[in-house]
């Protein structure tokens, strides 16, 4: 199998599973802190979504370290196979989460003017947003040398 930046097992790919665990952390922490983000289900979806990027990324960072540290291999087509299919459903999911949640913010910010209406953190939100975009594009990277290794 091909040995590639981000690749399982690899200090590379360990980095790149922190770097998204911390900012679907980030993300949600920010998200939640954010009085009145759970009245519109865009934001909700952001939180569920980032959950699972987390939980996701935490539990490949983990087999990564196991892997370091034992200095095994996790080039297996059946374990990279799962990888891949993993990467890219949440990918997809947290691209549809940022996307959607950063029309709403758009929405409230720009073009009504509700945030200054309403008792909103609109300003939380757009971080909180750009976290999520931040967070899928590690995702991508991370499906994309998947993609490639599978090939």
């Amino acid at each position: 199998m091909k040995k590639m930046i981000g690749s399982p097992g690899t200090v590379s790919g360990l980095m790149l599973r922190l770097g998204q665990c911390a900012t679907a952390a980030a993300s949600i922490g920010v998200m939640v802190s954010a009085p009145g983000f759970s009245s519109y289900t865009a934001f909700c979806f952001l939180v569920a979504s980032m959950g699972l990027q987390m939980i996701w990324s935490l539990g490949l960072a983990c087999l990564d370290v196991y892997a370091i540290r034992r200095r095994s291999d996790l080039q297996s087509p059946i374990l990279l196979s799962l990888f891949a299919v993993g990467d890219w459903v949440t990918a997809l999911l947290s691209l549809a989460a940022a996307c959607s949640s950063g029309e709403v913010t758009v929405l409230f910010t720009k073009d009504t003017l509700f945030c200054k209406q309403a008792s909103l953190s609109c300003n939380w939100f757009q971080i909180s947003v750009g976290l999520a975009f931040f967070n899928w594009g590690l995702a991508a990277i991370s499906s994309h040398a998947m993609f490639w290794i599978l090939i």
